[in-house]
């Protein structure tokens, strides 16, 4: 176990808190309670940096030994760049910030579709809110929809913006913009190559979708300006229909 934590340079922060010698010390006992003893002793930026590095690592061991691929050490910089995709670090302007920004009319004759996730973690449960607007801000329709056994909010923004693409596309709009606050589906959203994270079957399927509009953008959008959006899918999960 020692040789993986030394392999992987994001854990050197981890590694001053676990020393080795705690850990040889727990060698030898169970490996859950030894995980869990590991925990204990971090702080959660911490303790989310350890659980990320061992599961690429492992990922990586696995596609050494199956797959014959070797990752030339970059499994570091893997883990810094999901844990900032996943949680939506980015350096944003100090303006933006501050303020709340509006809602906005779409240009010329594009719709512009807003989503948003609401995840309750203890049931696995999820809602998605989709609002669909014209330039003059009229409401072409509004749905929600409750999702179970959903593994956490991340999917649960993911599902929320799928959904979004399905009704843009079931309505046969062809100038569509797509407009959510998850960062991190947005950027997943306009890439083209192939998604391997854990949300890669739902952008599959929008990636998928997508092929049939001839106009189409994804935007992201602060919290203040998918006001709609987000207490739709808030309110839809909280009620349970």
């Amino acid at each position: 176990m020692n040789h993986l934590f030394r392999d992987c340079a994001v854990t050197r922060e981890v590694w001053k808190t676990l020393s080795l010698q705690n850990i040889m010390m727990y060698q030898s006992e169970d490996f859950v309670q030894w995980l869990t003893w590991a925990l204990e002793q971090l702080n959660p930026n911490q303790s989310r940096l350890f659980c990320c590095a061992l599961w690429a690592i492992w990922g990586d061991r696995n596609r050494s030994l199956h797959e014959g691929k070797v990752s030339n050490g970059k499994v570091a910089n893997f883990v810094n760049s999901y844990i900032i995709e996943l949680t939506g670090l980015e350096q944003r302007n100090s303006e933006t910030m501050k303020g709340n920004k509006r809602w906005k009319h779409p240009q010329w004759e594009s719709i512009k579709i807003n989503f948003d996730g609401a995840y309750n973690q203890i049931q696995n449960r999820s809602a998605s809110g989709v609002m669909a607007r014209d330039l003059e801000g009229k409401i072409l329709l509004s749905c929600s929809e409750i999702y179970n056994g959903i593994p956490s909010a991340y999917a649960a923004e993911a599902i929320a913006c799928r959904k979004a693409v399905q009704v843009g596309v079931d309505h046969g709009w062809q100038a569509l913009i797509f407009e959510g606050d998850s960062l991190a589906i947005i950027k997943k959203c306009n890439k083209k190559d192939h998604d391997r994270s854990m949300v890669g079957a739902y952008i599959y399927d929008i990636q998928q979708k997508i092929q049939e509009v001839k106009n189409i953008r994804f935007l992201h959008t602060p919290r203040s300006a998918n006001n709609l959006a987000h207490i739709l899918a808030t309110e839809t999960l909280r009620r349970g229909e």
